[in-house]
């Protein structure tokens, strides 16, 4: 579930909108319509924590400065340029969020840090993940 920033219409008629999520949520079955959108059947129960933004865990930019150096060398060695910037003016949970799904990490591992419930699980796994393509023998050329 999002909420709606920001959003223009092209001169062919779609519209480009920037959504900014508020609370994710499983699928739990899809409704059969005949609108240009799909309409699904859903529920919150394993991510309430998501609305619970005031106290999402006690969590600091500092603890995760070395995971942010391992991405800013994983980023290097790939080719990829980050405005950290612009990232620095994030929350936490934002930043987390958008280095995770524009690393050059599988589909599967995305989904895993996508699922994971709380900001110090999340943590977790990213190290894990990291691990892996910080040894060096990693190389992905596929942009996803």
């Amino acid at each position: 579930v999002g909420k709606i920033t920001s959003f223009n219409e092209t001169e062919d008629g779609r519209y480009l909108i920037i959504l900014n999520g508020i609370c994710r949520y499983k699928i739990i079955d899809e409704i059969t319509n005949d609108k240009l959108y799909r309409e699904c059947k859903i529920n919150f129960d394993n991510y309430t924590n998501d609305l619970n933004k005031i106290k999402q865990e006690e969590i600091k930019f500092s603890n995760f400065k070395s995971i942010f150096n391992e991405i800013k060398i994983l980023f290097k060695k790939q080719g990829y340029l980050i405005n950290w910037k612009d990232l620095e003016k994030q929350t936490l949970y934002q930043t987390i969020n958008t280095l995770a799904m524009a690393s050059p990490f599988s589909l599967e591992e995305k989904q895993i840090l996508l699922e994971t419930n709380t900001l110090v699980e999340r943590k977790k796994k990213l190290e894990e993940i990291l691990k892996t393509y910080i040894s060096g023998s990693f190389e992905n050329t596929t942009l996803q």
